[in-house]
């Protein structure tokens, strides 16, 4: 199965130091980035088969992380 990080600061490479600025200072913008980096390290270690789990759960928390990815997104294009 194929493997991806998808780490937050690699998904928006243009906005780390805006990210990282963020997270200190938007209480939920850091709620967003820590829930996004449990999901997909999460996802990771299903991929890595770390952790075994039905279709269904890993196709859940796929959803999961692109909901929250969107609502990253949304807020980074605020603050750029």
């Amino acid at each position: 199965m194929l493997r991806i990080r998808h780490e937050l600061r690699e998904e928006f490479p243009e906005a780390v130091t805006v990210i990282d600025g963020l997270i200190e200072t938007d209480h939920n913008f850091a709620r967003l980035a820590a829930d996004y980096d449990d999901v997909n390290r999460a996802i990771y270690r299903i991929e890595s088969e770390e952790e075994p789990t039905v279709d269904e759960r890993l196709e859940e928390l796929k959803k999961q992380r692109l909901k929250l990815k969107d609502e990253i997104a949304g807020l980074l294009a605020k603050a750029m």
